[in-house]
């Protein structure tokens, strides 16, 4: 079955190209020899070759059959493309926390750029996956039918071969815009295609192509091509994954899910924050979570929560809440103009997660990895109080059987275990709390640069290309 899918997508590219890479571009007629490339669904895009000559470079014909890049003057920044889609927030947090890291670590040394290459060159389907997604997420059962039904490789391979023969060309388009010398994927259907753009233009053994995988425990196959220089697996399930889908072992590295280096490095103080943040000094702080749109029985949980962290007998709270609303302002009035008998601060959509997780003791939310990593980060014990069907749902094991935290859907329960954790069972929480720390990965991020850099300079690509 995989040769013929290969046998496919091999024809599907010599359909779409010809014969010859050539193909792929056509003379413009202005008599200036500047190629141009004829979108059948977009735009005109001139392709910017890789043997297009820039500023600080020259080429040595001495061979000819062959061109040798040679640099002049000082180091030249390298072209690096970061493939992502606003699927989910996790692949553009992640795709911007390696921008970030790449910053830190080697300054200018790199252009990173991070691009939506389906939305910005491509057509329907690829350029309305966004709105597809969120879509089918918010009818679980039709994502879930969606993510099982296109696992096996023949189905999704061949869906993906067919693509290509209408946006090969558009997704060259985009490649070529930037002349990444490494492209990395943050999405499970920015493998594939590229990879084969590449292939049939030779241009494989020129750019390096890595992927950076944003699921946590269980994830789709399209995570996973042989093509690729490097696969960063964020945890030793999807690297076994990896092995049974065909990587070899010298192509998978485990380092963790990339968090932005402004979380991961933050150095907090719990009682400074408190204060800056204006809350209670003394009560322990649950962190009530409903996602960037505020989704979920936020509501409910919050209800009851404050039942349970007010002590009736003695009438005091023995703790406080913080609830992160999102874009759901609706939500965020409602639960503003609520009378509560504990202290309570409600907020939209936060740039500063950092801060709030740094101030409260334990975080209620649903099973995203991004969410869980940071929790991890900042040694929060977790009640995952919901999951997508698919990707997410393997998050909820990866929590619960290393002790970091529990699973119930049931605000009452949620509240329960809350608590107690405030009250009769404060060790529990002080365990659940270590077990979160151990699990953290926080220079997840650099090390993945750290080994991109590396594997660029064992390239040799530095100092010279052979075309």
């Amino acid at each position: 079955m995989a040769t013929t899918v290969m046998a496919l997508a091999e024809k599907v590219l010599e359909r779409v190209y010809g014969t010859s890479k050539s193909a792929v571009s056509v003379a413009s007629g202005d008599g200036d020899g500047e190629k141009t490339h004829r979108h059948t669904h977009h735009h005109i895009h001139r392709i910017k070759s890789y043997d297009d000559i820039d500023d600080d470079v020259y080429y040595s014909d001495e061979d000819e059959s062959s061109l040798e890049l040679i640099q002049i003057g000082a180091e030249r920044t390298k072209n690096l493309l970061i493939l992502m889609s606003d699927t989910g927030g996790g692949h553009r947090a992640s795709a911007e926390a390696i921008r970030d890291a790449f910053k830190i670590e080697f300054g200018d040394k790199y252009r990173v750029i991070v691009k939506d290459v389906w939305k910005e060159y491509t057509g329907w389907p690829l350029n309305d996956m966004e709105r597809s997604y969120k879509f089918m997420v918010k009818h679980v059962q039709l994502w879930k039918v969606a993510f099982h039904s296109t696992s096996p490789k023949w189905i999704h391979s061949s869906y993906l071969a067919a693509i290509a023969a209408y946006y090969a060309k558009e997704v060259e388009a985009g490649l070529m815009e930037y002349k990444p010398e490494i492209i990395i994927s943050v999405h499970p259907l920015m493998q594939h295609i590229p990879l084969w753009v590449l292939k049939w233009q030779e241009l494989q053994k020129r750019v390096l192509f890595v992927t950076v995988i944003t699921d946590l425990n269980t994830c789709h196959p399209t995570w996973f091509h042989p093509g690729v220089n490097r696969c960063y697996c964020p945890s030793q399930e999807v690297a076994k994954r990896a092995l049974f889908d065909g990587l070899d072992e010298s192509q998978v590295r485990v380092f963790g899910l990339p968090v932005r280096p402004s979380f991961a490095r933050a150095v907090l103080v719990k009682d400074d924050l408190r204060k800056e943040l204006e809350m209670d000094q003394d009560l322990r702080a649950v962190l009530l979570m409903g996602g960037g749109e505020g989704m979920g029985p936020v509501k409910e949980t919050a209800k009851a929560l404050e039942e349970f962290l007010y002590d009736k007998e003695n009438r005091k709270p023995i703790g406080q809440m913080v609830v992160i609303c999102g874009r759901n302002k609706k939500l965020a009035s409602s639960l503003e103009a609520t009378e509560w008998k504990i202290p309570v601060k409600v907020r939209g959509f936060e740039t500063q997660m950092e801060k709030w997780m740094g101030a409260c003791d334990c975080i209620i939310t649903k099973a995203g990895p991004g969410t869980i990593a940071e929790s991890l980060i900042r040694s929060l014990p977790i009640i995952l109080n919901d999951y997508i069907p698919g990707q997410e749902k393997g998050n909820v094991p990866y929590v619960v059987e290393n002790g970091a935290g529990v699973f119930t859907r049931s605000p009452k329960e949620t509240a329960r275990i809350v608590g107690e954790w405030f009250s009769t069972k404060t060790d529990e929480l002080e365990q659940t709390s270590d077990n979160a720390r151990k699990l953290a990965q926080p220079e997840a991020v650099f090390d993945i640069v750290k080994d991109i850099d590396e594997l660029s300079e064992q390239r040799g690509s530095h100092y010279s290309l052979c075309i």
